[in-house]
């Protein structure tokens, strides 16, 4: 009897030890088929991605960083926890202290959010997407949330008193030195995608390189001069004659110096068509030179209540200069870099800084490929004229169009602004119009790209399944292939991987935001993300599905 139980146990471990290498083999042959899929379609782009399959989203992650990312979706998925995230956050660090505030947000949230602490860090992260045929986008995520309203730093020392006996301006910022700080580490994060991916992006947010507050008066004084052309062109056509132009410049201006009067007029008008447009109008009329024309003025208006003073000026330059400093190391790695949207109240001066580098970085007599990416969000009710501007300043100007589209992520912060201000929202008042806005803009700049040929590049960063949907439709329908170097796609990460994954392993241009900082640092960027985000989390359902379903497949086969 003990002869025959020892020779069953026997048995059974034979056949158990039998079926782990059953299941082992299936397990690899299943791994090996997908690989060879994978393969083939990224050779031929011929198939479209499943975006509802749970091992092409989720088989690349360990157990545990699927139960984690489970956890901090439900989280995700409760108002009170997101809306109350900040003062969550200060209760935990007054009562529990910070270090271990941190730490339990670094282990969580900020693991599943960002990629690490320093570029070095996210090295095993990078490896692992590369293996799947995804890009990284190396974003250092420490945010300003700096709002003016106080006064320090080293900027108290340089506010003279500007024209027309404006109240000075006193700069809240922390320094010029912590700028240039700035710029070593967005320079280092160039350099860490050269590194790592001969075709990777680096993104940066002008506000790091600046005073935010300058921006803003930059951005109204850009505003300005946008209206007083619009006074010009009664009929809204964006063309005014050279007839026009004097006449509105008599009517405020004193004419001193005819020689001075022609020079700008051959600037506005070089091929003598006896028109000028905005464009023209706008490229002799910025922030620089606008005191040349505002001390001329026959009574003090809005474009000379915004003049900026020689300080502000040279304030200006040094951003400008730090950006230059920025692209021109971009450039000499073969690093693509990505300019990021933000506050409206910013964004005039940041396109305005961002065209001045796409002239220079992307001109067609130096490259074949854009080098600088300005970012449009499609929430805001004057993106497509701007984007279309843009778009014929590349053709007159001669450089390259480069885009990354967004929907939007500061719609809280516009909305309550307006509302504070008591001005009109420049938000869409519905999603739908959004979404409609995001896949028009999309259509304009794919069939300009078939009617012109190769040189501009968009950016597909989204998280809407229709939308990219309707890209990759778009991109067969204009025969262009999924490795074709004019779209590329780029999700946040730690959110849909639905998306980027069987994007990648198809073959297309998809690519991971890689947030990367100090736990502290970051911590308004993980806020930001998930007020901006709530309601995404919050209908994360079909994302928790799949990663449940993934976490399902494993239990039953352990």
């Amino acid at each position: 009897m003990l002869r025959s139980s020892h020779s069953a146990r026997h048995i059974r471990r034979i056949i158990q030890n039998k079926s782990t290498a059953v299941r082992t083999l299936v397990s690899s042959t299943v791994k090996a088929s997908s690989s060879i899929t994978s393969l083939d379609t990224y050779k031929t782009g011929s198939t479209t991605p499943n975006f509802t399959d749970p091992h092409s989203a989720h088989g690349s992650k360990t157990t545990a960083e699927i139960v984690r990312s489970i956890g901090v979706f439900q989280a995700c998925r409760l108002p009170f926890l997101v809306n109350n995230a900040e003062k969550l956050l200060n209760v935990s660090s007054k009562v529990l202290g910070t270090t271990f505030t941190n730490a339990v947000m670094k282990h969580t949230f900020f693991k599943h959010f960002c990629a690490g602490e320093y570029s070095v860090d996210m090295k095993p992260v990078i490896d692992r997407l590369q293996e799947n045929n995804i890009g990284p986008i190396l974003d250092y995520a420490a945010e300003s949330d700096s709002d003016g309203s106080s006064a320090s730093g080293d900027f108290q020392g340089l506010t003279t008193q500007p024209p027309f006996n404006q109240p000075a301006r006193i700069y809240d910022y922390k320094s010029e030195k912590q700028c240039d700080h700035h710029v070593e580490i967005f320079k280092n994060c160039i350099r860490s995608v050269r590194d790592v991916s001969p075709h990777g992006f680096a993104a940066l947010k002008v506000t790091a390189l600046g005073n935010p507050v300058l921006l803003e008066r930059m951005s109204t004084i850009i505003v300005e001069a946008k209206k007083f052309f619009a006074t010009m062109d009664e009929n809204k056509t964006g063309f005014i004659s050279r007839e026009d132009f004097l006449r509105c410049y008599d009517r405020h201006f004193h004419r001193e110096d005819p020689v001075a009067l022609d020079e700008i007029l051959d600037l506005l008008d070089p091929n003598n068509e006896e028109m000028i447009d905005y464009i023209s109008f706008a490229k002799m009329l910025t922030p620089y030179t606008l005191s040349s024309f505002t001390l001329k003025c026959k009574e003090v208006g809005p474009l000379a209540q915004v003049t900026p003073s020689d300080d502000e000026i040279a304030l200006m330059a040094k951003i400008s200069e730090r950006l230059c400093s920025l692209a021109e190391e971009a450039a000499s790695c073969g690093t693509k870099l990505l300019i990021d949207a933000e506050h409206q109240k910013y964004q005039p001066a940041i396109d305005s800084l961002v065209l001045e580098l796409q002239q220079q970085f992307n001109a067609k007599d130096v490259t074949d490929r854009p080098v600088i990416f300005n970012t449009y969000q499609c929430y805001l009710k004057d993106m497509p004229e701007r984007m279309v501007t843009d778009l014929k300043r590349s053709e007159r100007f001669s450089f390259h169009f480069a885009a990354k589209l967004v929907r939007g992520a500061y719609m809280v912060h516009e909305r309550a602004r307006a509302k504070e201000l008591k001005i009109p929202s420049p938000i869409h008042d519905t999603i739908e119009h959004t979404h409609r806005c995001y896949d028009d803009s999309v259509k304009i700049l794919l069939e300009y790209r078939k009617k012109n040929g190769p040189g501009l590049e968009l950016m597909i960063a989204s998280h809407n399944k229709k939308s990219i949907e309707k890209t990759v439709q778009l991109m067969n329908e204009m025969e262009l292939t999924s490795t074709d170097s004019t779209v590329h796609f780029a999700q946040l990460f730690g959110m849909a991987d639905n998306l980027t994954f069987p994007l990648g392993l198809h073959g297309y241009n998809a690519f991971k935001y890689l947030p990367y900082g100090k736990v502290q640092e970051v911590l308004p960027y993980l806020l930001r993300r998930a007020q901006e985000n709530g309601d995404m989390l919050g209908n994360a359902g079909s994302e928790v599905d799949l990663l449940k379903q993934e976490l399902k497949k494993r239990v039953a086969f352990a």
